[in-house]
């Protein structure tokens, strides 16, 4: 898409009327988001359309979310699953990440945990970070797969790196307990705070509790050392 950035928006328009389907896209999303122009779903969606009928990956997953969200359109869960899909199997991150959602929650398709594992699994494989903390979660805690540790840790990590604060969390917990790590509690604090400064309130808790461990146990301490026992 940063092939449009330097052209009007005239020009862009210009080149969708024409049939370029990356233009087409391009246009969508601007009346999607009211970027360069007044938003407009329905018009968003009839230019998603005709982009996503010429197999554009981009515009098939947008339009999936105008589905979904019946944003445009009605609201039709099941057309959104299809349009995901269509994206999904061109190899568009977000796409599978959403079809994995779709699959894990029963929005226009049958639950099933094998297929959201799969779709999960094949959007972090392209460093979607939401699909990377999904992942970790079926591993942790053995959905469609066997439960494995080491395994959830490794895709925690990659959604922490790229800033998911749940992840970030997650893998506090991971350092925390010595699940799937070595027990580390400058790690686990070094993640929660990452957490908590995204606003994530289970890290922020986590951390709290943290330090008043700490405190607790350094007052114990000064009292063995005095020989106070601390007031009830």
């Amino acid at each position: 898409m940063n092939q449009f950035a330097a052209q009007s928006f005239e020009a862009i328009r210009q080149q969708a009327e024409a049939g370029n389907a990356a233009a087409q896209c391009y246009l969508g999303i601007c009346y999607q988001t009211g970027q360069a122009v007044q938003q407009d779903y329905v018009e968003a969606v009839k230019w998603l359309r005709r982009s996503a009928e010429q197999n554009d990956a981009a515009a098939q997953c947008y339009l999936g979310m105008c589905y979904q969200a019946g944003l445009g359109v009605p609201q039709e869960l099941r057309e959104g699953a299809r349009w995901y899909r269509e994206a999904a199997e061109q190899g568009d991150p977000a796409a599978q990440f959403n079809l994995g959602v779709c699959y894990e929650t029963g929005q226009g398709v049958l639950v099933d945990m094998t297929e959201a594992l799969k779709w999960y699994h094949a959007a972090a494989d392209r460093g979607e970070p939401q699909a990377q903390f999904n992942l970790g979660v079926f591993y942790e805690n053995g959905e469609a797969v066997p439960q494995d540790f080491g395994e959830a840790v490794k895709w925690y990590k990659l959604a922490a790196e790229q800033e998911v604060a749940p992840a970030q969390c997650n893998l506090g917990l991971c350092y925390q307990t010595g699940r799937g790590v070595w027990q580390s509690d400058s790690e686990a604090v070094k993640w929660f705070c990452r957490a908590a400064k995204q606003g994530d309130k289970t890290a922020q808790h986590n951390l709290g509790l943290y330090y008043a461990s700490l405190e607790g146990r350094t007052l114990e301490g000064e009292g063995e050392a005095t020989g106070e026992v601390p007031a009830e």
